[in-house]
């Protein structure tokens, strides 16, 4: 029997999650919260572009709880914790590309607490953070000992991010430097690349010092750049990066960080990605030494990454593919480090049943 899914958000993640649950041999779309009043009663497949599903939008949360569903995937742009809660509440399953990947001790007490009550469990999952940052550096770590360093890379072409809305007014691209560092996005990102750098501290064993280091750094347009928010024009931000940064003893042993840019040219400092472009980079110092780089996680133009990025399918299919994990799994707030590993499946027709 397959699992009920309820989509929250109909964005490029949800978008994406819904064709991705729709080709699972596991999973059943069983419904979609949008935000639009226009999208309301919307059948999926108009959404999605294809032919017409028979599952309907609705912006009616309490009618969505209330159907018979096992599983949320939860990805607004932002995250709600009182929404969550109520969907937990509700007897249904959350997995979420928006943080829960490692929580501090007293929120994780507290959902936990929460998912028990309901008998239903919370996942967080998906690509960077979720997934590049952690994940995989647990993963890739065990072929090295004596480890001195975990780093977590993002380099990134922000002109292939179908979010102009979040771009603009909340990274604020295109702004002065000096607008730019009120940017939300230290914080609001930290919150999840904070957990990353945890989790990885605590099962490598590093003693990091309480605080964790956050930088930001700019890079302004030294002539027009055309951008999905218009000509980013000279003087006004064309790259960001940020840093979080875990150190022991004034040290730094764990990076996570993001590489954020309108091209690479006419910038000042002079930018770019260097002979290997576009990628996710995960490297261990220890012995031996480790880089792994993924590939093709980027589109090949901007018109295409607007269309469909990969990395957003990527973070998409991290969500659905460990809905069956998640919705097997005993109650509680669970991490990767509590669930077994996650997998695709085979595509429909290629595929056969579980033994």
């Amino acid at each position: 029997m397959a699992y009920r899914v309820i989509q929250w958000a109909s964005g490029g993640v949800g978008r994406a999650a819904m064709g991705g649950v729709l080709a699972h041999p596991d999973l059943e779309l069983a419904g979609c919260w949008v935000h639009s009043p226009e999208k309301e009663g919307a059948d999926i497949g108009t959404l999605l572009s294809t032919d017409p599903i028979g599952v309907t939008a609705t912006t009616d949360v309490d009618a969505l709880l209330a159907l018979d569903a096992d599983c949320v995937l939860y990805s607004p742009i932002f995250a709600d914790p009182s929404v969550i809660t109520r969907i937990l509440q509700s007897g249904k399953n959350v997995v979420t590309p928006l943080g829960w990947f490692y929580p501090p001790h007293d929120e994780r007490q507290r959902f936990d607490a929460v998912c028990r009550a309901a008998g239903v469990t919370l996942h967080g999952t998906g690509i960077h953070p979720g997934g590049i940052t952690e994940r995989f550096p647990l993963v890739i770590s065990a072929l090295s000992g004596s480890v001195t360093h975990v780093r977590a890379e993002e380099f990134s072409d922000i002109r292939t991010y179908g979010a102009p809305d979040v771009i603009r007014d909340w990274m604020l691209f295109g702004k002065t430097p000096e607008e730019a560092r009120t940017s939300i996005m230290a914080d609001a990102l930290g919150a999840g690349f904070r957990q990353s750098v945890w989790m990885v501290a605590d099962e490598l064993g590093f003693d990091l010092d309480p605080e964790l280091r956050t930088t930001h750094d700019m890079a302004v347009a030294t002539a027009p750049i055309e951008s999905p928010i218009g000509p980013i024009q000279p003087g006004k931000v064309a790259a960001q990066r940020f840093r979080w940064e875990g150190l022991v003893d004034g040290e730094v042993v764990i990076t996570a960080a993001v590489n954020w840019l309108m091209g690479v040219h006419d910038l000042d400092p002079a930018w770019e990605f260097g002979p290997a472009g576009e990628r996710f980079e995960v490297e261990i110092t220890g012995d031996p030494n480790c880089l792994v780089t993924f590939k093709k996680l980027h589109p090949h133009s901007i018109a295409e990454g607007l269309a469909r990025n990969p990395g957003i399918v990527a973070t998409a299919m991290h969500c659905v593919n460990a809905i069956p994990y998640v919705c097997a799994a005993e109650p509680g707030l669970l991490t990767y480090l509590d669930l077994p590993p996650v997998a695709g499946r085979a595509r429909l027709g290629l595929h056969r049943s579980r033994r």
